[in-house]
């Protein structure tokens, strides 16, 4: 039982390890700002990987944003590969230079979000759906800027501290995007 405990508290504290930092990022380019960057339409493509890395989803999403003063919406509409369709309406306020704070009907609370440079990085809990049943899982999420509106988007996913897997995105805006 000790072995246990201790296997358990030592996978708590490596999990909760990562020295990563939005900050870290801050001369990075090209330079992320969320607002512009998901105005009008964006295109992503993505997958979900369990914690084994077994490939488990695949899809595709078309996102709209608008803009109204310090809010920004995300209209994102999913099409899995077998066939699932998903909607999730975020919206997404700006809470000072490089602080966001966002809100969805799957989200619990708030997510808070953090920019610098070519970085954010998003964290939130959500009610998942999976089958029948939904699970709440932690996302930590970050996005990078590219050159030529290309956005790579990774996000781990936990439960009770445990990873359970990873989500992989990637975005594009299209050619005569700002």
């Amino acid at each position: 039982m000790k072995r246990l405990s201790l296997f358990i508290a030592l996978c708590l504290f490596l999990n909760g390890c990562s020295s990563m930092k939005p900050e870290d990022f801050a001369k990075a380019e090209p330079k992320f700002d969320l607002f512009d960057y998901f105005e009008g339409n964006t295109q992503a493509w993505g997958i979900f990987e369990d914690r084994f890395g077994n490939l488990k989803r695949q899809f595709h999403v078309d996102i709209t944003g608008t803009i109204e003063g310090d809010q920004l919406t995300l209209d994102e509409r999913f099409d899995y590969a077998d066939g699932e369709k998903d909607q999730r309406i975020w919206t997404i306020t700006q809470k000072g230079e490089g602080r966001y704070e966002g809100l969805a009907a799957d989200i619990v609370g708030k997510a808070i979000g953090t920019s610098a440079g070519n970085a954010l990085n998003w964290s939130y809990d959500m009610d998942l759906k999976v089958g029948e049943s939904n699970y709440r899982v932690h996302f930590n999420d970050w996005m990078f800027l590219q050159q030529g509106n290309v956005m790579i988007n990774r996000a781990r996913v936990s439960k009770w501290g445990f990873d359970v897997g990873e989500v992989s995105l990637f975005f594009r805006k299209p050619a005569n995007a700002s």
